[in-house]
């Protein structure tokens, strides 16, 4: 059996591999475009593919594919094998630099938000040198970007790279300004803490909802749920176990660098963790994470969800997203440091961030939602939809003194005595951790805790870069035309530390008093997708990202238009499939133990006939006006379905799906989970919540 570390990456074509089959002036140059953001000369590309195809050949790759993320928020693959005709009849194996660079899928059925026409079929993929090719089943996936015929990005790789080559930009001259000559480039760096559940295969199968949505649309409260809180760190189960260690043999084979794994709050519920990489490669790892994570499931009879709110009644999951900056000397710039008072790089990035959050929170807040993510937020187990910054204690203390002009009388590090003489004595952070806030500084870095399960991170993470990325221009026009460097430095961290600090926040962000106070400082509050996404187009947002060239501005309003279409597609799948379950499982179901009820009664009164019958007369009542009422509100969901017909526009749909078709939704469930609370469980027609929950071991 092959070691973790001859196990690690042996799927990835990694610098590993590059250095032993590149020519050198070709790794060389390579390199150069990888690291310093270089054009990529042709001839590089040649010679790239050829040692690629030949690798992945002695790997049993018979295809190559380009590899890519489109808007449809999973990934995209065309097989092409490496075979083209010799003379003799035979077949050899090829693959060119062209092949390498360029792809040509059809971009006609891919979501365009108007950008193309449906008749309109061409688009190109384009090779990311950045983020290594690897090897899937026998097929050479090489991560690319994908655009249209015309030039504009359908993905969302495309923009990220822009993102983070604004901020690089941006971030260089604020270095410079500290002269430091020697950095080459700065890179954001993400470690994506991804939360999901599993269930049994068997029980998944035999629920519709979960099969054509992902979550389950009824459902009555399991007579436990998450109350003990014994499931959290507690020991692994055997099956869940096996799962973990052959994901994370997977995962590592892949390069991606799994590190943690634990049980999460609610039963059934789990985490993975990886360590820090640059967010370009991150991404593509998350993206390929979430899809080994539901192959690896099925291979143990299992079904990985990761819905954001799979069950009502317990804790939905996020991704919590670890953002960082860093220098390619390996300096980041996000870590105060011992006195963190007297580090001005640091202070002024920092004061970047607040600024950036606060001036876009509204991009901040879109950059995360979708249908599912939106039953997450501010459900007491997830930060509420507005966006806050949690800095600690001492970081607060340090800028309210920089506001005021007052020393600051920082204290050593408290050392951790814990009464017990043979137990270490410790250091304690300068922080605590605060896992309600939105986004908390966590000692070098910030954590982005609004993300739901499903996300790709790509999109926060490009609305972040380029928020900093202007807060960093800013500063940087100012500074680079002042006269007295440090004063002019003292006075705008004083001016941003005044201006922003509506956005500081350590306090509990699940109590509702805060949303009270949030609404005074004037933080924008949007609880759903409807309220969010149309401010993507506000004429500030469309300045910033158009500025930096993170997005064009008909880029901009095609993914406004494709982000609601995908709200509304989903709630309609979802409030489709609960009339087609309650009419074709859940009204016979309850019909049926009506039927027995009616049986017993009936046999009672041939018995004798003054024998009561009072509970089961009570119980076939109260079961027949929950049929009735069930009945009623189908009828009341499919109205409100059809009346979507009449609305004009994704923005229009979307407002009246938010404000009639789910409260129809609600509706039906109240019944239905009323029903199966009174229901014999052997006429009920699919596994409860205790099943699903509980049924691993």
């Amino acid at each position: 059996m092959s070691t973790v570390t001859e196990l690690f990456g042996s799927k990835v074509f990694d610098d590993r591999v590059m250095k032993a089959t590149l020519p050198a002036k070709v790794y060389n140059s390579l390199r150069k475009t990888i690291d310093e953001g270089t054009d990529l000369d042709v001839g590089v590309a040649n010679a790239v593919a050829i040692a690629m195809k030949d690798w992945a050949v002695q790997q049993g790759a018979t295809h190559y594919t380009h590899w890519f993320q489109p808007l449809t928020g999973i990934t995209a693959e065309k097989h092409d094998s490496f075979i083209s005709p010799s003379p003799d009849g035979g077949v050899i194996m090829e693959f060119s630099g062209k092949e390498l660079i360029k792809g040509e899928p059809d971009a006609s059925s891919f979501p365009s938000g108007g950008l193309r026409a449906t008749f309109e079929a061409r688009g190109y993929t384009a090779w990311d040198p950045t983020s290594y090719a690897f090897i899937k089943g026998k097929t050479l996936c090489i991560p690319t970007a994908f655009c249209s015929y015309g030039g504009e990005a359908l993905d969302k790789k495309t923009p990220l790279l822009r993102s983070m080559e604004a901020l690089n930009k941006q971030a260089l001259r604020i270095i410079r300004l500290f002269g430091n000559d020697t950095v080459k480039c700065v890179k954001t760096s993400v470690g994506p803490e991804q939360e999901y559940f599993l269930i049994d295969r068997e029980m998944y199968c035999k629920r519709k909802d979960l099969v054509y949505t992902g979550r389950t649309l009824f459902g009555a409260k399991s007579p436990k749920g998450q109350e003990m809180e014994d499931h959290y760190f507690g020991v692994i189960k055997p099956r869940v176990e096996a799962y973990m260690a052959d994901l994370n043999q997977e995962l590592w084979k892949l390069g991606i660098l799994a590190k943690t794994e634990h049980n999460e709050v609610a039963p059934a519920q789990h985490e993975l963790a990886p360590i820090y990489a640059s967010t370009n490669i991150a991404t593509d790892h998350n993206q390929l994470t979430m899809e080994v994570m539901q192959k690896v499931a099925a291979r143990h009879g299992l079904v990985c969800l990761l819905h954001e709110k799979p069950f009502e009644g317990v804790n939905g999951s996020g991704k919590h997203n670890n953002w960082s900056i860093a220098t390619d000397t390996g300096v980041n710039l996000l870590s105060p440091g011992e006195t963190p008072y007297e580090n001005a790089q640091f202070l002024l990035f920092l004061c970047a961030v607040i600024k950036a959050v606060d001036d876009y929170q509204d991009l901040l807040r879109l950059s995360v939602a979708t249908a599912g993510n939106d039953h997450r937020l501010g459900a007491n187990e997830a930060p509420p939809a507005v966006v806050s910054i949690f800095l600690g204690d001492e970081l607060t203390a340090i800028l309210d003194a920089i506001e005021n002009d007052k020393p600051y009388n920082g204290s050593e590090k408290t050392l951790m005595k814990l009464g017990v003489s043979v137990l270490p004595k410790f250091p304690r952070d300068n922080t605590d951790r605060n896992r309600t806030s939105p986004f908390a500084f966590t000692g070098n870095k910030f954590e982005f805790r609004m993300l739901g399960s499903s996300n790709s991170i790509a999109c926060a993470n490009m609305m972040l870069n380029a928020a900093v990325a202007e807060s960093l221009k800013i500063y940087a026009d100012r500074l680079e035309k002042a006269e007295d460097f440090e004063t002019a430095l003292h006075q705008m961290i004083k001016k941003t530390i005044k201006d922003h600090k509506r956005i500081l926040f350590n306090g509990n962000g699940y109590d509702d008093a805060w949303i009270q106070e949030a609404t005074r400082r004037g933080l924008s509050n949007y609880p759903t997708t409807p309220d969010c996404m149309p401010h993507l187009l506000d004429e500030k947002n469309v300045k910033m990202l158009t500025a930096h060239k993170v997005f064009t501005e008909a880029e901009l309003k095609s993914r406004c238009e494709i982000m609601l279409d995908n709200y509304s597609k989903t709630v309609i799948i979802e409030a489709n499939t609960m009339v087609d379950m309650a009419r074709k499982e859940i009204l016979p179901g309850v019909e049926g133990y009506m039927a027995e009820l009616a049986g017993t009664i009936a046999a009672k009164k041939a018995v004798s006939s003054g024998m009561a019958c009072g509970y089961e007369t009570g119980l076939l009542t109260k079961l027949s006006q929950l049929t009735d009422v069930m009945a009623l509100r189908c009828e009341a969901l499919e109205g409100a379905l059809q009346d979507l017909k009449r609305c004009q526009g994704a923005v229009a749909e979307s407002a009246a799906i938010r404000d009639t078709v789910l409260s129809k939704m609600t509706d039906l469930r109240a019944a239905a989970d009323e029903a199966e609370t009174l229901t014999a469980g052997k006429y009920w027609p699919f596994p409860t919540y205790g099943d699903l929950l509980f049924s691993v071991r």
